[in-house]
């Protein structure tokens, strides 16, 4: 096949990443203030809101060992799941007024997060068959940066939008079709890569630079390597990964309730101030103009530090910094907004907005090392994939678990209460990988070069 790219594939990957980053989560938030100025009602919301996050639930596992075993071309499957994961979070135009087309929204949001599953891990693999483990790292990093940095623009571009165009804020979402159309067009830039190597096999590692065309004698060499996958009992009894797992479920199941706690400490605080233009909400219960800037201003924040925390973990990481004090400092983070939220609860809304910043370290270096740490832990046993899905699977029920258990201490006790829950179990988390994970920098792909016996169970 003819190379067709015309510039370096790390532009491509970085153009694609912020393309990804815009796309996002389809900007559930703007969708909720969409339908409520529609006359949904809350419990309704919940539901739409949440189904993609369940559907997330239970397909990312099965989505990443899809991406691990197909022969499908992987950017074509990312191009096809960029696509689908757009028409169905734009779907939320075609709702007409009143508290009407529930149908409509819970299936396409369940589409929507079947669809957005197989985007993470598509990236990832691409990344790792074009690169190899050694420069991995290294292109991740700038991957995560430029999604960081898609996601502000969308924020920003999506926030301006609502605000000019309010109370017809739904021009804001042709944002999700425009970056899903450009998104497609640079997917067709990036290269294949090795096959195998995405994976996580060992393999002759196409580099960026060289040209996609293989030769046939180098593919037949590594057909039987593609036999010989780690067995799934093999991987998944791996403790480390348990421990990663543990460690995530637990650090979300904290941190997930935290932002729903802040952002209803600041309604009460707006509330209070006695301004009818300066409130959350109008008399009909629908987010007022004056909100959108707050809302847009909340995840710019929480985004650009998280850019910073993804800068500076790859620079520390390039200077030898292993991943476990990088990681701890991550979930120490955590207590520590906690506190802070618990203590500022009513000194205003801007001391509450400042601990987005906490919010951004935490999760910039949390979401750097997750892929990091998949690719030291599996890499030599063909299921790097199934293992970035179930992680983010076991990251996704804490944080959904955090969610309905943090809302239920809001009802049944106080704000205070929910957050102290909060401050005590992201404790765990800290504990689990600091006592149980070994440091695993430098490790990639040593398990199965070693001549000892394999600590993973080859399968056909």
């Amino acid at each position: 096949m003819k190379d067709i790219r015309t510039f370096s594939p790390v532009v491509a990957f970085a153009i694609v990443s912020f393309c990804l980053g815009e796309l996002g989560d389809g900007l559930n938030i703007f969708q909720g203030i969409y339908l409520v100025n529609l006359g949904w009602n809350e419990s309704a919301i919940g539901i739409a809101l949440s189904l993609m996050g369940f559907t997330a639930l239970i397909v990312q596992t099965y989505a990443g060992d899809i991406i691990d075993k197909t022969a499908m071309d992987r950017r074509q499957l990312l191009s096809v799941a960029s696509l689908i994961t757009a028409c169905s979070a734009m779907a939320v135009l075609f709702v007409r007024e009143g508290n009407e087309d529930h149908i409509l929204m819970y299936v396409t949001k369940i589409v929507e997060g079947i669809a957005s599953s197989f985007i993470g891990p598509c990236l990832a693999a691409l990344t790792l068959a074009s690169f190899g483990p050694d420069k991995f790292d290294h292109i991740m990093a700038s991957n995560v940066l430029w999604g960081h940095i898609g996601s502000s623009a969308s924020a920003v571009l999506a926030g301006a939008a609502a605000y000019f165009f309010y109370p017809n804020i739904k021009y804001c979402f042709f944002v999700i079709g425009f970056a899903a159309l450009f998104a497609i067009l640079f997917i067709q830039f990036l290269p294949q890569g090795d096959q195998l190597m995405g994976r996580g096999f060992h393999g002759s590692s196409q580099e960026a630079d060289n040209t996609i065309n293989q030769m046939s004698d180098d593919i037949e060499s590594r057909k039987v390597t593609s036999s010989q996958a780690a067995s799934y009992l093999s991987v998944l009894s791996e403790p480390k990964t348990l421990v990663l797992c543990m460690t995530g479920f637990f650090y979300h199941f904290a941190n997930a309730n935290v932002l729903l706690v802040l952002g209803e400490l600041m309604s009460i605080d707006n509330s209070d101030e006695g301004d009818d233009d300066e409130t959350n909400h109008d008399e009909n219960g629908a987010t007022s103009r004056s909100a959108i800037p707050l809302i847009a201003g909340a995840i710019l924040l929480a985004q650009v530090t998280m850019s910073v925390a993804t800068v500076l973990g790859g620079k520390l990481t390039e200077r030898g910094i292993g991943r476990k004090p990088l990681f701890v400092a991550g979930l120490a983070i955590l207590p520590i907004r906690c506190a802070l939220i618990i203590y500022w609860k009513d000194a205003g809304k801007s001391y509450l907005l400042s601990t987005q910043i906490l919010d951004g370290l935490s999760g910039g270096f949390l979401g750097l090392l997750h892929p990091y740490l998949v690719a030291d832990i599996t890499f030599g046993s063909g299921r790097f994939n199934l293992i970035m899905g179930l992680t983010a699977s076991c990251f996704g029920l804490g944080a959904t678990m955090s969610n309905f258990f943090g809302q239920m201490m809001v009802e049944k006790m106080d704000h205070v209460a929910s957050l102290s829950g909060s401050l005590f179990i992201s404790f765990i988390p800290i504990a689990t990988f600091m006592f149980f994970m070994p440091e695993t920098f430098k490790t990639r792909g040593k398990k199965l070069d070693s001549d000892s016996d394999s600590d993973y169970i080859l399968t056909n």
